[in-house]
């Protein structure tokens, strides 16, 4: 994609859902904003899915994305629990859809491991990255506003040939060897 552009980060929830909006110029990623929709006031599932639709058409509108990465429900132990997120899932994309922007998913597992390059990483330790990667300290004391951070940079990597161009070592020598200024 030519000139500057923004990426809309989704985490979905139905209790708290993650948001991060990140502009790309070149090969330069900035911040916007990040945060969280509290939907837990809500009483009933399908007026958490219609806030969901309407508060996320107006971040939209508000800083105009192209693009919406968004991670997939993934299954834990509660099915239930994974239909409530696929759910919020659908809503977020017919929001993105409905205002023009290109939808892309990714798996947990594909978005930590894109961001820390450990699939199984924590949330903290993604967090983590996020701020040595943007070079900024990232406040947020939702994890869920930085899961939707990550969402975002995952993309980016894949977008730019990042998530797929990465170097295997066979050794701690090589890697010293290869990347001089890591040590410092």
């Amino acid at each position: 994609m030519k000139g500057p552009y923004k990426i809309l980060g989704i985490d979905p929830g139905t209790n708290l859902m993650g948001y991060a909006l990140l502009e790309v110029d070149g090969k330069d990623m900035k911040l916007i904003t990040l945060g969280v929709l509290k939907l837990k006031h809500f009483e009933d599932h399908h007026t958490k899915l219609k806030e969901i639709y309407l508060q996320l058409q107006e971040i939209i509108e508000t800083y105009l994305p192209k693009i919406m990465a968004i991670e997939a429900p993934f299954y834990g132990k509660n099915v239930q629990s994974m239909l409530k997120l696929g759910r919020a899932q659908g809503v977020s994309m017919a929001a993105g859809i409905t205002m023009g922007l290109d939808i892309v998913e990714y798996s947990p597992k594909k978005i930590k491991q894109s961001v820390t390059g450990n699939g199984n990483a924590s949330k903290e330790q993604v967090s983590g990255m996020l701020n040595h990667i943007l070079k900024q300290n990232i406040e947020s004391k939702y994890l869920d506003a930085t899961d939707a951070l990550a969402a975002a940079v995952c993309h980016y990597n894949q977008s730019t040939g990042l998530g797929s161009k990465q170097k295997h070592y066979s050794g701690w020598e090589q890697f010293i060897k290869d990347n001089p200024k890591k040590l410092s």
